[in-house]
């Protein structure tokens, strides 16, 4: 089997499940090649399992038609049996004519249609985007393949490293730093907790605001910004509990860090927790927005040493049975064979 991978993201928990996928594709003796954009953080994780090829997608510019004639070179060389274009921009790239089977992973909620007019099947990652893909009018196949973690209990960095004191309680919270992803109420919520300090690994266009508001609260001697790090297992080995409370989560990587890495997890009822999630049983969920009810389950998880390995122990359940690395590749090797086959 040999794939042709399209990827224009940046940074961030799509970019990793691709990583992830890529190298467990690899594993399998899938040969590979990827299209990225220049200076990525994690291409140097993918330099083993494909061969990779860097350029910027522009909708309207002369770099578009180079990179498009680059990628037709490519691919005649290559004679790929898939292409798997990831998201809108690297969609809309999608060869029109090209004989390989030509699909797309959405990792989000699309708002129509029109990047896919190249696509022959679309893999969403939670049965509710299917549907709403279905109501926007698409009529060729879909799959519903959800992400894995390689996420592992890993050697954990150095509290004082962070000035934070060793016996703290301390959260994490990681992601790109936009408003959906909640950061901003989990702050609020940390105010109300003593003891608790809260580990923000990540960066993004809200940072400044984030920051800001830190400093309004008073908060500046609890809460850690540690910026993007390529290796955050060694950030959440280090804390005491994970937090997702995003307003809007389709399923993104994030909802299976905590677990991988042997953390209890709190968790908001967006879309993608409440499908992965039982509250009380491998997580604590609390409705989107709720600060106090956030803060309720931070406190309960930091005075209760028997909920978290309660939670801990469901939450590595649900990804040996639901959410394993071997179930979600042999789903995307089995749909790969199937679109060839039906080729």
């Amino acid at each position: 089997m040999k794939v042709m991978h399209i990827h224009f993201g940046t940074e961030g928990g799509a970019e990793r499940f691709f990583v992830n996928l890529v190298n467990a594709l690899h594993e399998r003796g899938v040969e590979q090649r990827a299209l990225i954009r220049p200076g990525r953080s994690w291409r140097k994780d993918l330099e083993n399992s494909a061969t990779i090829y860097e350029g910027v997608f522009r909708r309207i510019s002369l770099s578009r038609f180079l990179l498009k004639w680059r990628m037709n070179r490519v691919l005649r060389e290559f004679e790929p049996d898939v292409i798997m274009a990831w998201q809108l921009r690297a969609s809309r790239f999608m060869p029109a004519h090209a004989k390989a089977f030509r699909i797309s992973r959405l990792g989000d909620y699309p708002e129509h249609l029109g990047y896919y007019t190249n696509v022959e099947t679309l893999v969403c990652i939670t049965p509710d985007m299917a549907a709403k893909v279905r109501e926007l009018g698409w009529k060729r196949d879909i799959e519903v393949i959800a992400n894995f973690t390689r996420a592992r209990p890993a050697p954990p960095v150095a509290r004082a490293d962070l000035q934070t004191p060793a016996d703290a309680f301390v959260v994490v919270g990681m992601g790109r730093f936009v408003k959906r992803k909640g950061f901003a109420g989990l702050i609020r919520a940390v105010k109300e907790v003593e003891n608790t300090y809260l580990w923000l690994v990540g960066d993004g266009p809200e940072r400044e605001q984030l920051e800001q508001l830190t400093d309004e609260l008073g908060l500046r001697g609890r809460v850690r910004f540690t910026g993007w790090q390529t290796n955050a297992y060694g950030f959440l080995s280090a804390g005491d509990a994970f937090v997702i409370n995003s307003s809007h989560e389709p399923l993104g990587n994030v909802c299976f860090e905590g677990w991988g890495a042997g953390k209890p997890t709190i968790a908001s009822r967006a879309e993608g927790p409440s499908w992965v999630m039982t509250d009380e049983s491998d997580a604590l969920m609390v409705d989107c927005g709720d600060d106090v009810g956030l803060a309720e389950a931070i406190c309960r998880l930091r005075d209760d040493p028997a909920l978290r390995e309660r939670l801990s122990a469901g939450g590595h359940e649900t990804l040996r049975t639901r959410f394993s690395e071997k179930a979600i590749t042999d789903a995307y090797l089995d749909l790969f064979d199937r679109g060839v086959a039906k080729r």
